[in-house]
């Protein structure tokens, strides 16, 4: 028998109301299902659940009947209601699509975007080298992709990575995520100073000593261009010559570099007194270091990384161009240039690889099985060609010798018949 409330009429408000929270709660056991349960393509729009969960909830049921005579639930009752609340957002959740570039993903591999390499270091970027580089460090599983230069984050910069279908930005957001994810915070053992110290020197690299950099580079594009071997060709993924990209490359980067530098400040100096503001950072780390082999001690820190990948921009350019920071550090702070060796060997022992062959992923090893079993399969087909031409040698060999004594025996019987010939007659 029907209760009072069962056969209470609901009202339209009352019944938006139900079938939001309906939503909600799908909505909510979507977002909380294991994304990685159904493989790559669950992980890719696992994120993506609440959203489309959300969407499901803000839309409007359609108007139903709200008379005395109106059904509790709707024209299919409390069942068909819920049934539709729960399955709407499901249904959504499958249309949805992964905004991350690399829709299909290894689970926790760090899929990092950034420029390609030069056949000096790594990258020209301090701040793209300084994740590479923390990376490696960190232990992290990652991988380079070759994007030709023509992705971006979606705050329009370079590096950005992409973990597990979710995108993450700027170079100090992205070390932060990823030691609080996978607890890799190298900085653990530092006391509260210290951290405050490496603070500022972080500050002093990559809002000072980087812009100082960048406007010699702008300045010296061609000098720049010489000074890292950079083949724009390459650098690009362009196919037109090399002059012509070189000419527009400077034109391009000499105005946009020259504009950026004066607006942080810096521009409005003359070159010199620019330098002399490097020269002066560059002395400050130098005494911050000492003559221990890292900042902090024996082992490398977030400062360590950040140090290496501005110093490297300074201390891998050709001997040949002429580069007065270079001369500086190289002449008045050794320790410095210690520091850098000491990160790359420890951090890129694939660092010849890296220059000389410009792979990304030099450090992920490549399929050698294939390989061998190629190789192998060109020495049998090697093997067996030597023995096809060795048994027709000897076949020729043979059938000479045939012909030989083919030739030989008629010879034999010629010269037996005349000596019977002679015997008869005498």
């Amino acid at each position: 028998m029907a209760t009072e409330t069962e056969n209470k009429p609901v009202v339209a408000g009352e019944e938006e109301k139900k079938v939001e929270q309906q939503a909600g709660a799908a909505a909510t056991t979507t977002e909380a299902a294991p994304a990685a349960a159904t493989g790559d393509k669950a992980a890719a729009g696992g994120g993506e659940g609440a959203a489309a969960g959300g969407d499901a909830a803000d839309k409007k049921p359609e108007e139903k009947p709200t008379g005395e005579n109106a059904p509790a639930g709707g024209e299919g009752g409390d069942g068909a209601t819920s049934s539709d609340a729960a399955t709407a957002p499901a249904k959504k959740e499958k249309e949805v699509k992964p905004t991350v570039h690399k829709g299909v993903f290894e689970k926790d591999v760090v899929y990092l975007y950034q420029f390609t390499r030069t056949p000096m270091l790594p990258s020209i970027s301090p701040f793209c080298l300084k994740v590479e580089t923390w990376l490696r460090l960190a232990g992290l599983k990652y991988e380079n992709i070759d994007h030709k230069l023509k992705l971006r984050s979606k705050k329009g910069q370079l590096p950005f990575v992409e973990v597990n279908g979710e995108e993450i930005a700027d170079s100090t957001i992205i070390m932060q995520e990823l030691a609080t994810r996978y607890d890799k915070d190298l900085d653990a053992a530092l006391t509260q100073e210290q951290r405050n110290i490496a603070h500022a020197m972080i500050s002093m690299l990559e809002n000072h000593l980087v812009w100082v950099v960048l406007s010699w580079r702008s300045k010296n594009t061609e000098q720049m261009l010489k000074g890292y071997k950079i083949n724009l060709q390459h650098a690009l993924g362009s196919r037109l010559p090399n002059a012509l990209l070189n000419f527009f490359f400077k034109f391009q980067f000499s105005r946009k570099g020259a504009k950026k530098v004066k607006a942080q400040g810096l521009g409005v100096h003359k070159p010199e007194e620019i330098e002399e503001f490097g020269r002066k950072d560059l002395k400050v780390l130098s005494e911050l270091l000492a003559d221990k082999p890292f900042f902090f001690g024996d082992e490398p820190t977030t400062l360590d990384c950040v140090a290496f990948s501005v110093l490297a921009q300074i201390h891998f350019i050709l001997d040949e161009v002429k580069y007065g920071l270079k001369e500086f550090m190289t002449e008045n702070c050794p320790n410095l240039v210690g520091h850098v060796s000491r990160i790359k060997e420890r951090c890129f022992p694939d660092w010849e690889d890296i220059c000389t062959k410009l792979d990304l992923n030099a450090h992920i090893p490549k399929p050698e099985p294939e390989t061998k079993e190629n190789k192998e399969g060109a020495d049998t087909e090697k093997t067996a060609e030597q023995d096809k031409n060795e048994s027709e040698k000897e076949l020729e060999k043979d059938n000479s010798n045939e012909k030989s004594e083919k030739k030989e025996e008629p010879e034999k019987v010629v010269e037996e018949n005349k000596e019977k010939e002679e015997a008869a007659a005498k």
